[in-house]
């Protein structure tokens, strides 16, 4: 299988797992331990797990929100000056998500560079 796809799957695999023991930032762990364990290369290292991060988060916020007509995000929406559109906050959210995992994806592979090194 590509490792894209494996360090892709695996990513929402560990987010899932440690989101039922972990708070919010267990999205940043699962990409940091993806990273260790698969390997990619240039800019893959960032934008896998922030694709991967972003559609779990997504698709998982406007689950959360049809299940009640979005009443509590349109609320945050208008808070966050969004215009009252939750779509927009749902897509919000998808983006910080991503920018998280991406950032500890790239450590993920800077330290198993360092890990290498020493061995």
């Amino acid at each position: 299988m590509n490792k894209n796809i494996t360090n892709f799957i695996l990513t929402i695999l560990l987010a899932i797992i440690l989101a039922q023991f972990l708070p919010w930032w267990s999205i940043m762990l699962a990409a940091f331990l993806s990273a260790l364990l698969v390997q990619l290369k240039k800019t893959s290292v960032f934008f896998i797990p922030f694709l991967a991060i972003a559609l779990l988060w997504i698709v998982h916020s406007f689950w959360l929100g049809n299940a009640n007509d979005f009443v509590l995000a349109k609320k945050i929406s208008t808070l966050l000056t969004l215009g009252g559109n939750p779509y927009v906050l749902i897509l919000v959210t998808g983006i910080i998500g991503g920018l998280a995992a991406g950032v500890a994806g790239v450590f993920g592979k800077q330290a198993s560079l360092l890990f290498k090194n020493n061995s």
